[in-house]
Formats: C-alpha cells, sequence, structure tokens
C-alpha cells in the first residue's frame, strides 16, 4: 500500500480567472516548459469560449466540461491466481480532474489544420454540450466497467 502524499504540489491561482483548475490546464497545455506560449492558448480558447457562449462566462463552460468528461468508474488489471481481470474501480476526485483534462487536450491536439487555441476552445464547447472525443473516451471508459463489473469482488 502506498503512503499519503504528504506535500503535494498544487499551484497557485491563474492571473485572469484565478482558478487554480485554469492554472492546471495552463501546465497541462505546457510544453517544454513554455508557459507563456501556454497561457496565450488556454486564454484564447477562453476568449473565443466568451463569444460563442454569450450567456455563459468561460470558466462556468470550462467546468461544465470537466464535469462531463470526468469518469465515474474506471478498470485497473488485478492478477488473482495466475489470471489477469480488469477490475472496475470508483476514480478518486483528482484523478478524474486530470483524466478529463487530459482527454480534452488529446483531443484538441488529434485535430489538425488550425491553431491550437482554437481546436482546444472547440472540444471544450463540445465537451460542455456532452459531445466531442473526451466525451467519447469517458463513455467507452464507463462501458469497460460496466462490462467487467462481475469481477467487482476482486476490488482491494
Amino acid at each position: 500500500m502506498r503512503r499519503k502524499v504528504k506535500n503535494r504540489n498544487i499551484p497557485g491561482e491563474d492571473l485572469v480567472y484565478n482558478s487554480t483548475k485554469v492554472a492546471k490546464l495552463i501546465n497541462y497545455v505546457m510544453e517544454a516548459g513554455k508557459k507563456n506560449t501556454a497561457r496565450t492558448i488556454v486564454y484564447g480558447a477562453f476568449d473565443i469560449l466568451k463569444e460563442k457562449k454569450k450567456d455563459l462566462e468561460p470558466l462556468e463552460v470550462f467546468e461544465l466540461a470537466l464535469k462531463n468528461t470526468g469518469p465515474l468508474m474506471e478498470i485497473r488489471s488485478r492478477r488473482v491466481g495466475g489470471a489477469n481481470y480488469q477490475v472496475p474501480h470508483e476514480v478518486r476526485p483528482g484523478r478524474r480532474f486530470a483524466l478529463s483534462i487530459r482527454w480534452i487536450i488529446n483531443a484538441a491536439k488529434s485535430k489538425k489544420g488550425r491553431p491550437m487555441h482554437e481546436k482546444l476552445a472547440d472540444e471544450i464547447l463540445a465537451a460542455s454540450n456532452n459531445e466531442g472525443e473526451a466525451v467519447k473516451k469517458k463513455e467507452n471508459v464507463h462501458k469497460m466497467a460496466e462490462a467487467n463489473k462481475a469481477f467487482a469482488h476482486f476490488a482491494w
């Protein structure tokens, strides 16, 4: 059993929206330590969200997208008596947030031919409407967990 992490690094709030979730999004988008580039991408995406969804704040749209793409159950491999079983587990809130952001960013990166801030804005908007690749990924994970519900008694 792993020990609890005593001093986990939590990023401070971002400059514009005063949100730790947006700060984490910026850190996930960042590549090769280029934080200003990541900020430009994220804030550009939020500006596009502000234009497209005039009735909602970009932060609310982002929160809704996180809620729609965060998985509740996932499967983990467990070895029992020489056989590997896919055992469904509940997802902790921190991991749910991390998976949600990762899936949104990877879905945006997989699209080609447009600037990253536009692709990220489109994916966040699609996820807030329960559409898009990130939501499909969550549904696939839920289907796998549902299909392997028979092995839930192997959970530790």
